[in-house]
C-alpha cells in the first residue's frame, strides 16, 4: 500500500493516478494530531489492513492532481540521517559510521517551497535519499531482525547548507529543509530496500542516478548501528544517506524532483532564495 495524507490531513491510499480516502477505515482511532494518527495506523496495521483494503475496493478515488498532498510523517519523534553512507569514487572504502539528528520541524510536503536562509552559506545541496519508517520499538537490533522493525519507506531530500559553523544540525535543520513523501510505501511492496534506483532532477535535468545497492552499510546494518545508540519508536524516520558524486549547487528559481523506483508520485519542490545568490555558480 501507498499511504498518504491529503487536503486537511485526510488519510488515503494512492492507487495509480488516484487517491482513495480511508477515513472511515480508521474512524475508531483516537488521536489528536496527524502524526498520532499515522503512528496508530502503523502500530495497528495488521488489524486495520483488511478494513483498509475493503474500503479501497468499495470506494472511488479522486485524481491525485486535484488534491493537496501532505507529508506522510508530519512530525516524527525522531528524524535520524546518515552521513557518508555510500561507496563513491572519492570514498572507495566505507567511512566510519556517522549519523545525526535533523529537526522534524523542517519537514515539508511535495509541491512546497524550500526557503534558503540568508546565513553566510557556501553552497546549498539537495541530497536524494531513501528513508525508512519504523514500525515497532527498536533497540539493540540484529541484522537478522532489523527489517522486521521497518514498517515502510518514503522519499526524502536532505537539504544542506554547506560552510556553516555548528555541525550537521545547524547546516541541515533550517525551516523547510526536509522535503518528504508524498507516499509512505509499506514494506511488503519493497522486496529489498538495497536494490532501488534513485533519481533526482534539477530543472528537468537528470542530476543523480544511482542504486541503493551502493550503500556502504545496507539497511539492516544501519539499523543495528543506530539502535545500538538510541531507541527508535513507531513513526520515527531514518534517512539512509546519499551518493555524493553528483551533488551540485541549487539556488533561487530551481525546481527539484526526486523519484525512487516503485514509490509512486515524485517528491517535487521549488527553491526560493531571498538574496538571489549566484556567486557559488561562478556568476557575479
Amino acid at each position: 500500500m501507498k499511504l498518504a495524507f491529503f487536503n486537511d490531513y485526510n488519510l488515503g491510499i494512492i492507487t495509480g493516478d488516484s487517491i482513495v480516502d480511508i477515513s472511515e477505515a480508521v474512524s475508531d482511532i483516537s488521536y489528536h494530531t496527524p502524526q498520532e494518527l499515522i503512528q496508530m495506523v502503523i502500530e495497528n496495521f495488521n488489524d486495520l489492513k483488511p478494513i483498509i483494503e475493503n474500503t479501497v475496493q468499495n470506494n472511488d478515488g479522486v485524481q491525485l492532481d486535484s488534491v493537496e498532498l501532505k507529508p506522510p510523517l508530519p512530525k516524527p519523534g525522531q528524524l535520524v540521517c546518515m552521513a557518508g553512507n555510500y561507496i563513491e569514487p572519492d570514498s572507495p572504502t566505507r567511512l566510519e559510521f556517522n549519523a545525526f539528528l535533523k529537526s522534524p520541524n523542517s519537514i515539508i510536503p511535495t509541491k512546497n517551497t524550500v526557503e534558503l536562509p540568508t546565513a553566510d552559506v557556501g553552497v546549498f545541496h539537495f541530497e536524494p535519499e531513501l528513508a525508512l519508517v519504523i514500525g515497532k520499538p527498536a533497540k539493540h537490533l540484529t541484522q537478522e531482525n532489523a527489517l522486521d522493525h521497518v514498517f515502510g519507506y518514503t522519499q526524502f531530500i536532505d537539504v544542506s547548507a554547506r560552510g556553516l559553523h555548528g555541525g550537521f544540525f545547524l547546516g541541515k535543520s533550517w525551516h523547510t529543509f526536509a522535503p518528504m513523501g508524498p507516499a509512505l510505501v509499506t514494506a511488503d511492496e519493497v522486496s529489498d530496500p538495497n536494490t532501488l534506483d534513485v533519481k533526482l532532477w534539477i530543472n528537468d535535468r537528470l542530476q543523480h542516478d544511482f542504486s541503493t545497492n551502493s550503500m556502504a552499510r545496507f539497511v539492516p546494518e544501519l539499523l543495528v548501528e543506530i539502535t545500538n545508540v538510541i531507541a527508535l519508536e513507531p513513526g520515527d524516520v531514518v534517512s539512509t544517506g546519499t551518493h555524493h558524486e553528483a551533488l551540485t549547487d541549487v539556488g533561487d528559481g530551481d525546481t527539484v524532483r526526486l523519484g525512487i523506483e516503485k514509490f509512486g508520485p515524485e517528491l517535487a519542490v521549488n527553491v526560493h532564495d531571498p538574496l538571489k545568490r549566484t556567486t557559488w555558480r561562478g556568476e557575479e
